[in-house]
Order: C-alpha cells, then sequence, then structure tokens
C-alpha cells in the first residue's frame, strides 16, 4: 500500500475543516475580554476575545466597525455578534464580528440578539410577510399609554392632518412587570373588533429598560399574527426593538407614525390640488385660444356662395387634368403591350412552325431530338407540324 494512499492533503483538509464550521456556526453570540486590539490604517479592527480559560481571535471590518458608538479597548468586556470562519492561509479560527455592545448593557443586548435570531429563524421579519397600509383608512386603532405623551402627539397630528378619522385608544401599561402581555393583549382585541383600519403600537422616548416591553416575544407574535396592518412607533428616531422588525411599518417617532397613516389622504389631497390647478390653467389658455380663433373668422367671414364657386371651379379643373391623365396612361400602356405581344409572338417555337418547320419528339422519352445519332431503328417518334402531328418508326438514318 503506497503511503500516499488514504491521505489528504493539508488544503483539502483545512477546507474540509471551513466547511464544517462556517456551515454550523453561521450566528453566534460570544461573551469575552477584548486583548491585542490593533486598528491599523485599513479601517479594519483586530483582536483577541478571552476568557479565564481560552482565547479566540476576531476581526471588525470597517463596513461593520463605523457603526459603534464606542472605541473598544484592551481588558474590555464586550458581547459580540457575528459567525466563526477559518483563515485558510494560516489555520486559524477567528470570529467575524458583526455588532459588538460592552458587556455594562451586554445582558440586555444578548437577549435581545438571542431573540432576534431565533425570531429571524422563523421567518417573522420576512418582507413576503408584511402588508401595505391602507391609503384611506377611516378607523385608526392606537395600543399605547392614555397618560403617555404619545397619544397626545398621535390625537395632534390626526387633527391638524386627518378630519373625520376614528380612533379606537386601547389603554395598555408601556413599561413595568406584565406590560408586554397587556399589549400583545390590546393587539388581539382590536382584531376581533375588527373596526381598525390599522394599528399604532407604541409609546414615547426612555431608557433601554422602559422599552423592553416592545421587545418581548409575546408582542412580538401578537404583532405578527395580526391581520391589521400595524405601524411600530417606539421611543426615538435612534431607539430599536424587536417589534419594529416584526411590524408592517416602523416609525420612528409615535408623531410619525400618525404622519404615516394621513399621508395618502395628504398625497390624495396635493394631488388634486395639483389638478384643480392645471385644469384652471389649461381652460383660461383654451377659452383665450378659442376667443383669438373666433375674432380671426369674424374677419375673414365670406359670402357661401362665393366659397361653393371657387369649389366648383377646382373641382371642374381637377376632373379635366385626371380624364386628360388617364388617357395618356391607358395610350401608353397599349403601346406597350402591342409592343410585347410582337416581342413574344417573334420568340415563340409556333411561329417557327409556321415557316415550314417541325419538331420531333421520342414517343417515349418525349424528349425533343436534336441529334439523329441517339436514334435506334425502330424507335417511334412523334413529329409536329404548325397544324397536326403524326407518328413516324425509324427505318433508316444517317448519323
Amino acid at each position: 500500500m503506497s503511503v500516499s494512499e488514504g491521505t489528504v492533503s493539508v488544503s483539502r483538509l483545512v477546507w474540509l475543516l471551513k466547511e464544517v464550521i462556517e456551515d454550523n456556526f453561521v450566528h453566534v453570540l460570544v461573551t469575552g475580554e477584548i486583548a491585542n486590539f490593533s486598528a491599523p490604517s485599513s479601517g479594519h479592527y483586530y483582536f483577541g476575545l478571552k476568557d479565564d480559560q481560552a482565547q479566540l481571535r476576531g476581526v471588525m471590518f470597517r463596513s461593520s466597525n463605523r457603526m459603534l458608538n464606542f472605541m473598544p479597548e484592551n481588558g474590555m468586556q464586550v458581547v459580540c455578534s457575528g459567525r466563526v470562519s477559518l483563515y485558510q492561509q494560516r489555520g486559524e479560527l477567528q470570529l467575524v464580528v458583526d455588532t459588538m455592545e460592552p458587556l455594562g448593557v451586554g445582558n440586555w443586548q444578548l437577549a435581545f440578539e438571542k431573540l432576534k435570531i431565533k425570531l429571524d429563524a422563523e421567518g417573522l421579519f420576512d418582507a413576503s410577510h408584511k402588508r401595505t397600509l391602507p391609503s384611506f383608512p377611516r378607523t385608526i386603532g392606537v395600543v399605547t399609554s392614555p397618560t403617555g405623551a404619545a397619544i397626545h402627539d398621535i390625537l395632534n397630528v390626526l387633527r391638524r392632518r386627518g378630519a373625520g378619522l376614528r380612533v379606537l385608544l386601547r389603554p395598555v401599561r408601556v413599561q413595568g412587570d406584565g406590560a408586554a402581555e397587556e399589549i400583545a393583549q390590546a393587539i388581539v382585541d382590536l382584531n376581533q373588533h375588527g373596526q381598525a383600519d390599522v394599528l399604532i403600537v407604541g409609546r414615547g422616548g426612555g431608557s433601554p429598560e422602559d422599552l423592553w416591553a416592545f421587545n418581548e416575544e409575546v408582542v412580538a407574535r401578537a404583532v405578527f399574527a395580526s391581520s391589521i396592518p400595524i405601524i411600530s412607533a417606539v421611543g426615538h428616531e435612534v431607539d430599536v426593538t424587536i417589534s419594529d422588525f416584526v411590524a408592517d411599518l416602523r416609525a420612528p417617532t409615535p408623531s410619525a407614525a400618525a404622519e404615516l397613516v394621513v399621508q395618502g389622504r395628504q398625497e390624495l389631497e396635493r394631488h388634486v390640488d395639483h389638478l384643480i390647478m392645471r385644469l384652471t390653467g389649461q381652460m383660461q389658455g383654451r377659452l383665450l385660444l378659442l376667443k383669438e380663433r373666433l375674432n380671426g373668422l369674424q374677419r375673414r367671414l365670406r359670402s357661401p356662395v362665393d366659397e361653393l364657386y371657387r369649389k366648383h371651379n377646382t373641382l371642374e379643373q381637377t376632373r379635366k387634368r385626371l380624364h386628360l391623365a388617364m388617357e395618356k396612361i391607358l395610350n401608353r400602356a397599349a403601346n406597350r403591350l402591342g409592343l410585347a405581344a410582337g416581342h413574344l409572338h417573334a420568340l415563340s417555337p409556333l411561329a417557327t412552325l409556321d415557316r415550314g418547320y417541325a419538331i420531333v419528339f421520342h414517343e417515349q422519352t418525349h424528349t425533343a431530338i436534336r441529334d439523329a445519332r441517339c436514334l435506334q431503328k425502330g424507335d417511334r417518334l412523334n413529329i409536329r407540324f404548325a397544324k397536326g402531328s403524326v407518328t413516324a418508326t425509324v427505318d433508316h438514318f444517317d448519323a
């Protein structure tokens, strides 16, 4: 048995390991301490991530680290989200980091990322499940605190820009124990009520802990199960919650959510105003043009008898020209036809027969005989004259 039999090359083995690792560790959350941190001119971050028993090389590319709101340092405890990869050239494992948070807020972020990964894998964030908002809703359902700033902001916008809209407020607690369950139940209740055309679910700004009810799985699943389109409007523009990912549309603030609800109506009103302006301008231009044409017609108005007489003369002249033209065309055509008939008669084989010639055909092959050498004694011939034909038999010939 050869030594090389049953072995694999280094590159093949590394490639197999890379395939196994990268297929099974597509997204991981890792906590650890930063070590040997470097930020070269390329813009990428290179570092080690360690605990008291092990260390893993890490890299955070420029496209990802530009979103950080802090600068990593050696000794900093962080939570990293990313994928495990194998660097083939050196056969080294590395963590390719997409997001990084200091461990001070890492526990919240860790729970957030875990739920986000779980729901994303189940398809709750898929764009295919997103529904478009109704263009002209008549009833708006609102799930929020009845005493918070969010409901006042929403109502102020709707009063200014959505006159005639009906608002159904389903009051809930938006923070604290049991708030998530209340929010989820409110969404279910409004769906069962069936009067709302669109729902706004949210609250005003606050700390990550204050907004946490909108990161709960029970709220995410209620939003996903809603048959009514939902706008998620939680906190300020920089705040992002799980309900934002699941909802059909995210608004940066409750006021912006109300703006989105009446956006179709406002666009229609602007479009109608624009059409009215265009129609008014076109009607004024049309009336001015008709007035100028009427004035011109009045200046050029003449007796209809004169116009009929002029038309009659024109018609007679046209008729005469047409008659002459037709006669010329017919004469030229007759001349060409006579010449063509003469040429055709001169080239006709029948004209040759009229001069005393005959055409000899072989009776069996029906071909014309031009050479006596192709005949044999006893062949039957058909001889055609200008008038009539005869049949003959070859008795003798001179070749």
